[in-house]
């Protein structure tokens, strides 16, 4: 004999004004549209989800280990080619009003616009369309090993401090008059980061050291237009920050993680700023 189900079962434990006959694959309980997270088979209920996340497995970095997708790699590579879509478009004036040079943080120029430091990352040269596809190309390749490694927030902390980084580079380095465009600040800072953790990690590291060499070299060759300024300023950024996260990766010292990376990027900002303050 089968007894009657209760009628208020199909109703959400969370929200008992909606009917569904969606139960939890864990614990059992009906959950609505609302509450309903997908699992490997079936619907998991937000408590359940917050658990499974909770015990999941950290990886030497301490990150969570997850099957996710480098969710924030591709939204990077999303925006920086809608942008470079925007720079073609005539009268828009997107390139001119986003790209960097040093005169933008000196007052003394008239021009002082410093979010121009982070804003040149998302725009490329369109003279030179390679310039974005090597640059994107890179980006998918390391962008997915880190994110994965790091976490999507450390792995997107990771890629805009290296990014204001080379701007910085571009300030102290370069003519105060040369504008610069281009993601690779932040590319090398990728670069450099992952140089770091994986030598802290024993890996082989010689073919990603042959390659950063490459890259480097190239940029000082006269003619070829490159803003070694911004290689040199994240690389040097994105290792830092490689350091910070290969030394604070046990979860006891998340918070000392996360003012290490402040107290870097506090760093960046000050300098930005001297010529404005000088």
């Amino acid at each position: 004999m089968t007894l009657p189900r209760d009628p208020s079962a199909n109703f959400c434990y969370r929200h008992p004004d909606r009917q569904s006959f969606v139960l939890c694959q864990r614990c059992g309980r009906t959950i609505c549209g609302e509450c309903q997270t997908p699992g490997a088979v079936g619907f998991i209920c937000p408590e359940d989800m917050k658990a499974q996340r909770q015990s999941a497995p950290r990886n030497r970095l301490g990150a969570r280990i997850s099957n996710s997708s480098p969710i924030v790699t591709y939204a990077i590579i999303a925006v920086t080619a809608f942008v470079f879509l925007l720079q073609w478009i005539p009268g828009l004036g997107v390139t001119n009003a986003l790209l960097y040079a040093g005169v933008y943080s000196d007052p003394s120029y008239g021009a002082l616009q410093p979010w121009r430091m982070l804003t040149a990352v998302f725009v490329h040269s369109q003279g030179f369309i390679f310039h974005i596809l090597l640059n994107m190309y890179t980006l998918w390749i390391f962008g997915r090993i880190l994110e994965t490694m790091l976490g999507h927030w450390r792995f997107l902390a990771l890629y805009l401090i290296a990014g204001f980084a080379g701007s910085v580079g571009v300030l102290f380095l370069a003519d105060p008059r040369t504008a610069v465009v281009g993601a690779s600040g932040a590319i090398f800072g990728l670069l450099g980061a992952f140089l770091v953790i994986q030598r802290r990690m024993g890996a082989d590291t010689r073919g990603l050291l042959v390659l950063l060499g490459i890259n480097l070299v190239i940029g000082f060759i006269p003619g070829v237009n490159i803003a070694w300024q911004a290689h040199l300023g994240g690389l040097v950024g994105g290792a830092l920050i490689g350091l910070i996260l290969v030394n604070t990766r046990k979860r006891t010292q998340q918070p000392l993680q996360a003012v290490l990376i402040g107290a870097l990027s506090v760093v960046l900002v000050g300098a930005s700023l001297l010529p404005a303050l000088l």
